[in-house]
């Protein structure tokens, strides 16, 4: 069997990430290194020391599902980190044949639901952070992804690299683009033998040092709701609820919408946004064929 290092990993830096003192543990002297040791961990999930030692190290052990669920108890994980446990703890074995991965595609329908959304930004975001399509008020307001090399439209890519989306998520750049780091440590966890994945991995790793710090760190996110403050150069500072579906029957394919409260300032600044970007339209601005992904 395959050495599991991702599963050692993902441990070892969550309970480096734990506080002794806020589960009760206090210690006479300083600790050498931050978090619970090891056999701490190990008396809290209820395991043997040299178990959870050799998960740590990587061993090629399988856990079961409710060692697993003991780990993510021990370690206080929620829902996205625990999901995440179980899927690095089931990585297939290497050399085993794969099926080929089925082509990203998004349906006519939701491609006619995009266009009807009127004022609401909406985008499609699939495997790997891929964004797979989007509505003419996404484009206004994050960018004009069509316009882009079908390989470059990928969430994570444009938000750690792009100066554009660095000067619009202003405020909270560093919560934005690690949340959505995160979001790709999780897919990553879901399809491990994805190659695209490993190369936006290696490409962000080679050029941003925060992607690298955040990869190191673990953090997994799994989107559902948040409010985001954008700074805008057309429609200046919004105020945007973002609400994220997933599409029954394709788990690997969500809708993203960004919403404004009814009658607020950020509700006019999109509509003078979406007339923005019909006069834009209407003076040749055009956009790509929607992109076939793989």
């Amino acid at each position: 069997m395959e050495r599991n290092e991702g599963l050692g990993d993902f441990l070892r830096a969550r309970r480096a990430a734990m506080d002794p003192q806020r589960i009760g543990i206090h210690d006479a002297s300083p600790r050498r290194v931050p978090g619970l040791r090891r056999e701490e961990l190990a008396a809290l999930a209820g395991v043997s020391v040299d178990y959870y030692t050799r998960l740590e190290q990587g061993r090629p052990i399988t856990p079961s599902d409710a060692v697993l669920d003991a780990l993510a108890s021990a370690l206080q994980l929620d829902p996205a980190e625990r999901g995440y446990l179980h899927a690095v703890a089931r990585r297939p074995a290497a050399g085993r044949r794969r099926a080929p991965r089925a082509v990203q595609k998004v349906r006519p329908g939701i491609h006619a639901l995009l266009a009807r959304l009127g004022d609401t930004p909406a985008f499609v975001l699939g495997r790997r952070t891929d964004i797979l399509a989007g509505n003419r008020m996404a484009r206004a307001l994050l960018a004009d992804f069509d316009a882009m090399p079908v390989r470059d439209r990928n969430a994570a890519r444009w938000i750690v690299l792009d100066e554009a989306a660095r000067s619009l998520f202003a405020d909270s750049w560093e919560l934005v683009a690690s949340g959505i780091v995160g979001t790709l440590r999780m897919d990553a966890a879901r399809h491990p033998d994805d190659t695209r994945t490993a190369e936006i991995v290696g490409e962000l790793s080679m050029q941003s040092e925060p992607f690298r710090r955040w990869w190191a760190g673990q953090k997994v996110v799994q989107f559902s709701h948040d409010t985001k403050v954008l700074h805008h150069p057309i429609a200046g500072r919004l105020t945007l609820h973002t609400e994220v579906l997933t599409f029954p029957g394709d788990p690997d394919q969500s809708l993203f919408t960004f919403l404004a409260d009814p009658g607020s300032p950020s509700d006019e600044a999109l509509r003078v946004l979406s007339a923005w970007a019909a006069d834009h339209a209407r003076s040749g601005g055009g956009r790509a064929a929607p992109a076939v992904w793989s």
